[in-house]
Parts: C-alpha cells; structure tokens; sequence
C-alpha cells in the first residue's frame, strides 16, 4: 500500500512538471525523432518478420511430416510465404531511407 501511495506522488510530480519541458530551445529537432523512431520501426518489422518466418518454417515442416508426397506445393507455398514475410522488412527498410535521407 504504501509502494503504491510513492508510486502515485511520483506519477503525480512528473504530471506537474511537465510545462517546464514545454520552453522553446535545448529539446530535439525532427529529424533527431524520426532517426530514432525508424530504429524502433525496423526493429519491430524484422521481430515480426522472425516470428512470421518461424511459424511458417515450423507450418511446412509438420505438412511435410504428416504429407511427405505434396512435398512440390509445400516448398513452393513456403518460399513464396519466406519471400512475402521477408518484404515487409524490405519495404521498412526502404521507407526509413526514403523519410530519412
């Protein structure tokens, strides 16, 4: 309880003292911001992408053990689904150069 009472006076005490940040001067310019956000932006995109890339290498492996004869069509959904998944970090990757630069 008394935790939870020093978290509020100290949420409390950020909240007040946030027009002091609001003065013209010292603060980051836009170009600073949108550096840092495409960072975090190509960040999640390649997250997604391993994870998407993971379950489906995992999705074929487990069709091709319970199907070993539709061998041809599983491959050819998996490389087109990994080229797929892949260009959404292509694209990201592209749009960071294109605001960026």
């Amino acid at each position: 309880m008394r935790r939870l009472s020093y978290l509020f006076m100290a949420l409390s005490a950020m909240c007040l003292a946030t027009p002091l940040y609001a003065q013209g001067g010292g603060g980051m310019s836009h170009a600073d911001w949108v550096a840092i956000t495409s960072g975090f932006a190509m960040a999640i995109a390649s997250a997604v992408c391993g994870i998407g890339q993971a379950k489906a290498t995992a999705a074929s492996a487990e069709a091709l053990a319970r199907n070993p004869s539709a061998r041809p069509g599983i491959t050819l959904a998996l490389i087109l689904g990994l080229a797929l998944i892949e260009s959404l970090a292509l694209y990201t990757l592209v749009i960071i150069f294109a605001k960026v630069a």
